[in-house]
């Protein structure tokens, strides 16, 4: 049993997080016991593991929220120092990066849900506007996604040249627009309108067809195309 005055080294086997990692697979731990062993260690009073369940517990165990916890945020609580923080911050960070190539490996785009699981782990969670392009050749299959801008709070310029200088320059055919709202609000606003309605104009020029664009939020998001405004 987890006991709050001694360390890990003294539990016995089955209990600590890495030898039952090894012993049981990476499946068998919770939560905070993948972070108790990112920290190694808690403090003279408690365990890493009930730590990491306090530290879980200070966010509602949603590790989303977790990964915006900033260095000082993170360092506010007993037992966790700089070193243990920059660690719980860059495996939160891995997981998110991961997240996103694991959405690229469903190479065609079918759906504006499966845009939204490609963008929602790079600008999902993001406190600022930034304006991507996914780029698709005829099958719809990606080619590239790029960033194009990165702004405000509230908003981003976008360079209509430079869209479809890298979409002639990689022969893409097809593209989809995708920007976040930090703000959490899904609905297009009327700049998210006049832009969209300016590149399609463009795209139709050169015969490149504009598939869908997407505002997305943390846990949602709103598709031009779905709605029937594109």
């Amino acid at each position: 049993m987890e006991n709050s005055s001694f360390p890990i080294t003294n539990w016995s086997e089955d209990d600590r997080p890495r030898e039952k990692l090894m012993l049981k697979g990476k499946a068998s731990l919770s939560d905070a016991e993948l972070i108790a062993i990112l920290i190694g260690s808690g403090s003279r009073n408690e365990s890493a593991v009930q730590l990491s369940k306090r530290i879980l517990s200070s966010v509602d165990n949603n590790l989303n929220a977790l990964g915006k916890l900033s260095i000082s945020q993170l360092i506010g609580f007993k037992g966790i120092g700089e070193a243990k923080a920059i660690s719980i911050i860059a495996a939160l960070d891995l997981g998110r990066r991961r997240r996103g190539e694991e959405a690229l490996e469903l190479k065609q785009i079918t759906s504006s849900k499966m845009i939204f699981e490609i963008m929602q782990p790079i600008i999902g969670e993001l406190p600022h506007e930034e304006f991507w392009i996914i780029y698709v050749n005829n099958s719809n299959l990606i080619i590239s996604k790029s960033q194009l801008s990165k702004g405000g709070i509230t908003a981003t310029l976008v360079d209509v040249r430079l869209i479809f200088k890298n979409a002639l320059e990689i022969g893409a055919t097809g593209i989809v627009l995708c920007h976040n709202h930090p703000s959490g609000n899904m609905k297009a606003s009327d700049a998210d309108i006049k832009i969209t309605k300016k590149i399609k104009l463009a795209a139709e020029s050169l015969d490149i067809t504009i598939l869908d664009h997407i505002i997305i939020g943390e846990y949602g998001y709103f598709s031009f195309a779905d709605e029937g405004i594109l």
